[in-house]
């Protein structure tokens, strides 16, 4: 392989793992936040018997440092034409899972909004809906007109907030607000690791197209000429 051959092959290899790597380091910080596995009830599902414990299933485990679900939320509201809420404002952490005792009220369209804190420290938050069909005989929950606040986070929140129902009427603002502050830190740790890689398989790429081909003419041209004395063509005696 002549030299301008090697000089691309370096150029392409450098460039490949520059892209990579640059590729690997930008997908790295979302895979660390936990994602939504199941639900009961399932987002878009019917639902006519009281579900009784509503489940949030996450692909891994649930940072819970208190062991109080701190953190973490659950709220369930409707029907939509008459919107109300239900259970008592808390929830628990069991691993992947947040889990929530609740009741349901009058037919109609649900909406269940949770948040969780993921392994990396990361508040996710989501929502989804799903409509509740009660078969006949079903006991209904009266609810409430304000979202409930758990009895063990009322005074917390109400000393943050000056009010315990702004946070638990919307868990999913005060999540992605979470994640607002946090995410910036950690993508410009791994953004400015993607530059100085690229910067440096530059220089290498760059050292490289800079040699100089070897002198393969270093122990001189030829000349052309036999040796010594072969090439002489002196005058034949005569005869």
């Amino acid at each position: 392989m002549g030299v301008p051959g090697k000089r691309a092959t370096i150029v392409g290899v450098l460039t490949a793992i520059a892209a990579a790597a640059l590729l690997g380091l930008s997908a790295s910080p979302a895979q660390a936040h936990n994602s939504l596995v199941s639900s009961t009830p399932a987002a878009g599902s019917v639902v006519t018997e009281q579900p009784g414990t509503f489940v949030i299933t996450t692909n891994d485990t649930l940072l819970d440092l208190d062991g109080t679900g701190g953190g973490s939320a659950m709220q369930v509201s409707g029907p939509s034409d008459d919107v109300r809420y239900y259970g008592d404002g808390c929830a628990s952490v069991e691993g992947a899972s947040l889990l929530a005792d609740i009741q349901l009220g009058q037919p109609g369209e649900y909406t269940l909004i949770w948040q969780v804190v993921s392994t990396d420290g990361h508040p996710v938050s989501n929502e989804f809906t799903f409509t509740w069909a009660p078969a006949a005989g079903v006991e209904l929950a009266e609810g409430s007109a304000t979202p409930p606040v758990c009895p063990g986070s009322e005074g917390e929140a109400g000393a943050s907030n000056g009010s315990g129902d702004t946070d638990a009427a919307n868990p999913g603002d005060s999540a992605n607000s979470g994640s607002t502050a946090e995410q910036p830190s950690s993508d410009v740790f791994w953004i400015l690791g993607a530059i100085v890689l690229v910067i440096v398989a530059g220089g290498v790429t760059l050292l490289a197209l800079r040699r100089k081909p070897d002198d393969r003419a270093s122990g001189g041209a030829p000349t052309g000429r036999g040796p010594e004395g072969s090439a002489s063509g002196g005058t034949p005696p005569e005869g």
